[in-house]
């Protein structure tokens, strides 16, 4: 069971992703109108607040509680 467990985590761990590399940042940046670069750009804005917004609710959820036990 361990094995199999341990071949799972590997594979998730291990996934490779997809990241936007100078040349993709140069042809967007170049490109007429700027359409797809504004579409990147906002994309990496919502990918980056995400974090940061389930940070806060985990913060906001823990005073609660040691709040309501005071």
């Amino acid at each position: 069971m361990m094995k199999y467990l341990y071949i799972v985590a590997l594979y998730l761990i291990s996934m490779t992703s997809n990241a936007q590399c100078a040349m993709c940042r140069a042809v967007l940046e170049t490109e007429e109108g700027g359409v797809k670069a504004e579409s990147v750009n906002d994309g990496i804005v919502y990918l980056m607040a995400f974090p940061y917004i389930l940070v806060g609710l985990i913060g906001f959820v823990i005073y609660r509680i040691r709040k309501a036990k005071v």
